[in-house]
């Protein structure tokens, strides 16, 4: 049997197998004041697998923190209960769950944070956007954070924190990827700051580690992850040296004795374009500097999630696409069964249709005695 389909232990949890859900902002927080969805819960529980790890879509810390209209938060008390629904239904399939936290930063609209200036480390030219009523428009103009606004920020990090384990959340992880606030105070393309947040790596890394720390405040070291992307474009973000840099935050990371890094490879670009099977770069870099369970997603297909976890280079793989249409997914791959293609039409925004209406395998061109197998997983 391949390592994919083995045990592994990240942080406090033992796991069946190595196979996990990627954190997909699928903007389903239809109802008002942000609350989660009833099919967001159907959707985590199809994919919830006995032993598995499912890490739950980016939750915005405040109102200030939103990017995207419709996008998942967890800022107020009021959106306790839809939370904890989709907490229960993974559990009640005997998976684990982790909730994803973010700041968006520059990447915002003013008609999503409450009429407030979206914020960033710095003031730099940026040509992103943000989703609003209107769909996608360009981003508003962002101002640079004064130094004495950022503590007011990890305090939301850790009263969300706070607000997933009351909902029944295993861990969290911090959102430190995709061009979004903290990824924002990592690089120096978008980090032009010369006080203590800004300049050398060391600095630059400072919001990280107070962020990361709120966390730990709540859950414990090892029930908590945190998402980099290194050389990713995602949100015009950029670095002079990223291996250097994302070597340093990886060190760093690992003095915390951490759950899990969790690593977006370099084939998403920027217009979200995929460049599959190119070879993985950025955990291979990153494993000597990171002693715990390494996390590699971005364009991963069966073979290659396969070679990568026996390789080294990552101990699990994260799946977004293809976990979107398959809620099985760690059975179809483990047999190597057919895959339902994704609609990429349906990720950003809609109801049930293509989203939470893709069936488990159901036998066809294969032996029907499999089916047998999936009904009994799935109880």
């Amino acid at each position: 049997m391949a390592k994919l389909f083995t045990s592994a232990k990240v942080g406090a949890y033992n796991l069946t197998h190595r196979v996990v859900l990627a954190p997909m902002t699928r903007v389903r927080t239809i109802q008002p004041g942000d609350i989660p969805s009833p099919i967001m819960a159907d959707f985590y529980g199809q994919r919830a697998s006995k032993g598995g790890l499912l890490v739950i879509e980016a939750a915005s810390i405040s109102i200030q923190a939103r990017s995207y209209l419709g996008a998942a938060s967890i800022y107020h008390d009021g959106q306790h209960e839809g939370w904890k629904a989709i907490a229960d239904a993974v559990h009640a399939k005997g998976g684990h769950a982790f909730l994803q936290l973010i700041h968006g930063g520059r990447q915002s609209h003013v008609e999503v944070t409450g009429g407030a200036h979206p914020v960033a480390p710095s003031e730099v030219p940026f040509d992103g956007v943000a989703l609003t009523k209107d769909g996608f428009v360009p981003a508003s103009p962002h101002r640079a954070l004064e130094i004495d606004e950022i503590a007011g920020i990890v305090e939301d990090f850790r009263r969300a924190a706070e607000r997933a384990k009351k909902a029944g959340f295993d861990g969290v992880e911090l959102h430190a990827a995709n061009g979004y606030l903290v990824d924002q105070f990592i690089q120096d393309g978008t980090n032009k700051r010369t006080d203590a947040y800004g300049g050398p790596v060391e600095n630059r890394v400072r919001f990280l580690r107070e962020s990361l720390e709120a966390l730990i405040s709540v859950y414990g070291a090892d029930r908590v992850g945190v998402r980099i992307s290194p050389s990713g474009e995602w949100g015009g973000i950029s670095d002079s040296d990223p291996q250097a840099t994302f070597s340093y935050v990886a060190k760093v990371l690992d003095s915390y004795k951490i759950a899990y890094l969790h690593v977006i490879e370099p084939r998403i670009k920027g217009d979200d374009t995929l460049h599959e099977g190119q070879a993985v770069v950025a955990a291979s870099y990153l494993r000597p500097h990171f002693s715990g369970p390494i996390i590699a997603a971005g364009g991963f297909d069966r073979d290659g999630a396969i070679a990568t976890v026996e390789k080294g280079d990552a101990n699990l793989i994260a799946f977004g696409r293809h976990f979107s249409s398959n809620p099985d997914l760690p059975y179809r791959l483990e047999h190597d069964l057919p895959l339902t293609p994704y609609v990429r039409a349906a990720f950003w925004g809609g109801d049930e249709k293509n989203y939470s209406d893709f069936p488990a395998y159901s036998g066809q061109n294969k032996d029907d005695s499999l089916q047998d197998v999936v009904d009994a997983e799935a109880v």
